[in-house]
């Protein structure tokens, strides 16, 4: 086979990036499908006759571990279209979480900054920000009426360039789950199933079209894309935050390679919906009905509210639940493979009901990466859970990957593994339900 044109995801960056300025044109979202979708492609007969992979991952991508692309290449050849089980009407499943995993630092970020910095934040109905979160503490509430009541009318976009103070409250509430003064800003800050923090992203974009948010995401890509690694901007007087998110090379070769193997390859994602899929199939093929991310209801005008679709056995609009942790295989199981509500939040005891393949990098990512049945791919970030679950690497299905661009450096101390706890305030385990006997240590985090 040639190699993978690296040019390709060039012109997509590019093209996106055009797209994002000019605020031009409108990516189709279509309705979820389940993994039965139209066949794959035919292998490529071998000497004998026998199907071989359409291609491999590109060896011309350097920051990939050798035993990394070994395995993986090993995955596409035993279950893509070279395999003599492979069934084009139940095709093998890979999911990937987004931010951090397929590209650098974190897009829904970038959208909620772009928003404060071009005035799209909308002042809530009646200056009343519990109908932004039913989860705010009364002290933000009050903290954000104080800084932003004279940003704006009701219904109208806050001016948050010149309103640095209404900037500066929304981004401490935000990034740090407190206001400005210190104070609590959440009730329940961190669930299984919840980040308060992640859910107000989406939340906070409620008034506007899905279309109107993905203009917003693609000209938010747009400016950090082309940034060197490492960039920060300013909002409202904030310094330091990331002003930088760049695809990953070798994931979009990853993608590609499932996917003209016969794969279905899904986003599962805590940035909201419509941040996700304006972007995914520019940069990787992935079409927007393969994203599933923070899904919000819209109202009798087809415009984004601040209440969420519900999973499992939560209702539309309980609000206690998006695709965040626990939440994210709630909604594999819910759109990827059509489970009855009382089965989506726990994992699926058939095999053929789970995916094969699975990328993250965050705790949050744990239970879906758990569920893979065949290979769990960890991107280092340090992240306590995930590590020694990496590590542990039970029944040896787990691969570490440094980070593709500024790679983390080695953890100074053992991962915590016997003692750390989980969100709920449980003792931390593998993916068989077992406590951690043993701490482990940080060996993979530097490239090749």
């Amino acid at each position: 086979m040639p190699p993978f044109p690296r040019s390709r995801a060039g012109f997509r960056l590019s093209t996106l990036a055009l797209a994002g300025w000019l605020a031009s044109g409108v990516l189709a979202c279509t309705g979820p499908q389940g993994p039965e979708g139209a066949p794959g492609p035919e292998g490529t007969p071998g000497k004998d006759g026998v199907p071989t992979p359409v291609r491999l991952l590109d060896d011309k991508v350097g920051r990939w571990l050798p035993e990394n692309r070994t395995r993986i290449n090993a995955l596409i050849s035993t279950l893509g279209i070279a395999s003599a089980t492979f069934d084009p009407k139940n095709r093998p499943v890979a999911v990937f979480d987004w931010d951090n995993t397929v590209v650098k630092n974190d897009l829904g970020d970038a959208t909620f900054f772009w928003m404060l910095r071009h005035d799209k934040v909308l002042q809530p109905a009646d200056k009343d920000w519990s109908t932004t979160s039913r989860h705010l503490t009364p002290e933000a509430r009050a903290a954000l009426n104080g800084a932003c009541d004279a940003a704006a009318s009701p219904g109208e976009p806050l001016q948050t360039r010149t309103h640095a103070d209404c900037a500066d409250e929304l981004v401490s509430i935000y990034n740090r789950g407190q206001t400005r003064a210190g104070q609590a800003a959440w009730s329940n800050p961190v669930t299984l199933t919840l980040n308060t923090s992640y859910a107000w992203a989406a939340q906070l974009q409620a008034g506007y079209t899905p279309e109107e948010v993905r203009a917003f995401a693609r000209s938010a890509y747009a400016e950090n894309a082309f940034n060197p690694p490492g960039t920060t901007q300013t909002v409202g007087t904030t310094t330091g935050l990331a002003y930088h998110v760049q695809v990953y090379e070798e994931m979009v070769d990853l993608i590609e390679t499932l996917q003209a193997n016969g794969f279905d390859v899904w986003v599962a994602t805590a940035s909201p919906q419509f941040v996700i899929d304006a972007v995914s199939e520019e940069l990787t093929g992935i079409k927007p009905n393969r994203v599933i991310g923070i899904r919000t209801l819209t109202d009798a005008q087809g415009r984004v509210t601040a209440h969420f679709q519900g999973c499992g056995t939560v209702a539309d609009g309980a609000d206690t639940l998006i695709t965040y942790d626990q939440g994210k295989r709630c909604w594999i199981n819910k759109v990827i493979f059509r489970q009855s509500a009382d089965k989506q939040l726990t994992r699926q005891p058939d095999s053929r009901a789970r995916q094969v393949f699975a990328a993250g990098d965050s705790d949050t990512d744990l239970a879906f990466v758990q569920d893979a049945t065949h290979l769990k791919l960890t991107i280092n970030r340090n992240k306590v859970q995930l590590m020694c679950n990496a590590y542990a690497n039970h029944q040896g299905s787990w691969l570490v990957q440094p980070m593709f661009v500024q790679p983390r450096a080695q953890q100074s101390a053992s991962y915590p593994c016997t003692t750390a706890l989980d969100a709920a305030g449980q003792p931390i385990t593998d993916e068989a339900g077992n406590a951690f006997t043993q701490n482990y240590a940080d060996n993979v985090y530097a490239l090749p």
